[in-house]
C-alpha cells in the first residue's frame, strides 16, 4: 500500500471511530442528563467546569460555549483547585468535573472537597463505575468503546465525546432559555459573526449618496449622476419620487454597443425595471446574500416606497460580514 492510501486509511478509521462514539452518546441521554439541564436552568449560581490534562482543554471550550449562549460559566483547573482556586466556587454554583477514567489522584482529592462545600457535582465521564461517577449528584455518561489512538492510550475519541456532550448540554440550555439571535449578537459584537447579527443596511449607506434621475433625464445627466456619486448606478424615479428602475454603468456600456446615437436617449429607455431592493432596516448580511444569489453588485435601499441609497457588495465586504 502506498503512503497516501495508508494515510487516508488511518484518517478514515479515526473519523469513523469518533463519529460512532458520538452517535452512541444518544443511548446515554438519560434522566440524569435531563435532571442536570433542569438543575442548571433553575440555578442562581454559575456553572464551574473543571478537569485535568486534555480534559481541562475540553472544559475550557465548554465554558466558552456556555458563556456565549447565555449560561454563566467559568473554568477551574482541577490541579489548581486543590491549591487555592477552590475559593472561586460559591455555594450556589454547579460544578461539572470532566474525566475519562474518573479515578485520577487529583479527582479523588477534589471530589470530597466539592461535596463538603455543598456544591452540586456533575460527572462527565467515560467510566460510570468510577470514583467520580459514584460520588456525583448527576452523571453525564460519555462511555466510549476505545480511543482512536491505535494503542488505545492518547485521549482522542474520549475527548471528542466529552466535547459533544458539552455541546448537547449547552444547546439544550440555549433553547430552554429562549436565547435569540439578538441575544447571541450581544455576546458576539466583534468579527463577521457579530456583524451578521446586528449590522443593518442603513449602517452601510453612504451619507447623502442617493443617486437618482427622472424618467425623462437625458444620457448626459445619467452619466454625471453615476460618476458623481461613484456608486456605479443610479435610481430612476417618477414624478412622485418613487422608484421605477435602475441604470448601472454596465447598462451604459451595453447601450453603447448597440447605438452611438445617444442624443435623444432617455433614462426610461435604458433602465432596468423592477430592480432588486431591500429595506434599510434589514440585516446587511441579507443584502449580501441577495446580491450573491442574483449575481449583482448593488441593491437599492428603501424606506417604505422611497429610495434612501444604494448598498454595494464592496461596502459589505469592507465591513467584514463575510
Amino acid at each position: 500500500m502506498n503512503l497516501a492510501k495508508n494515510i487516508r486509511k488511518t484518517a478514515t478509521r479515526v473519523l469513523q471511530n469518533e463519529a460512532q462514539a458520538i452517535l452512541d452518546l444518544i443511548n446515554y441521554l438519560d434522566q440524569d442528563f435531563e435532571a442536570c439541564v433542569e438543575r442548571i436552568l433553575s440555578s442562581k449560581g454559575r456553572v464551574v467546569v473543571t478537569g485535568i490534562g486534555k480534559s481541562a482543554i475540553i472544559a475550557n471550550k465548554i465554558v466558552a460555549t456556555l458563556n456565549s449562549t447565555g449560561t454563566a460559566a467559568l473554568f477551574m483547573h482541577a490541579a489548581d483547585a486543590i491549591h487555592g482556586d477552590l475559593g472561586m466556587i460559591q455555594s450556589e454554583d454547579i460544578v461539572i468535573c470532566i474525566s475519562k477514567s474518573g479515578n485520577t489522584p487529583e479527582i479523588k482529592v477534589l471530589v470530597p472537597l466539592l461535596k463538603k462545600s455543598g456544591s452540586v457535582l456533575v460527572a462527565l465521564v467515560s467510566n460510570i463505575k468510577s470514583y467520580l461517577a459514584e460520588h456525583a449528584d448527576y452523571v453525564l455518561n460519555a462511555t466510549i468503546g476505545e480511543e482512536a489512538c491505535p494503542n488505545n492510550l492518547a485521549p482522542t475519541t474520549s475527548t471528542t465525546a466529552h466535547l459533544a456532550m458539552g455541546d448537547a448540554l449547552a444547546v439544550c440550555l440555549l433553547e430552554l432559555r429562549g436565547f435569540s439571535p439578538e441575544d447571541f449578537a450581544k455576546f458576539h459584537p466583534g468579527g463577521s459573526l457579530g456583524k451578521q447579527l446586528y449590522l443593518k443596511v442603513s449602517d452601510v449607506l453612504g451619507i447623502d449618496q442617493v443617486p437618482k434621475v427622472s424618467e425623462d433625464s437625458g444620457l448626459t445627466e445619467v452619466i454625471l449622476e453615476i460618476s458623481g456619486k461613484r456608486l456605479g448606478a443610479t435610481a430612476v424615479v417618477d414624478k412622485n419620487d418613487r422608484l421605477v428602475g435602475i441604470i448601472t454603468d454596465g447598462d451604459l456600456r451595453r447601450m453603447l454597443q448597440k447605438t452611438l446615437d445617444i442624443r435623444s436617449i432617455k433614462a426610461s429607455e435604458i433602465m432596468t425595471i423592477n430592480p432588486k431592493t431591500i429595506s434599510k432596516d434589514e440585516f446587511a448580511v441579507r443584502a449580501y446574500n441577495l446580491m450573491q444569489n442574483n449575481n449583482i453588485t448593488q441593491l437599492v435601499a428603501m424606506d417604505g416606497d422611497y429610495i434612501v441609497g444604494f448598498v454595494h457588495i464592496h461596502e459589505l465586504m469592507k465591513e467584514g460580514i463575510v
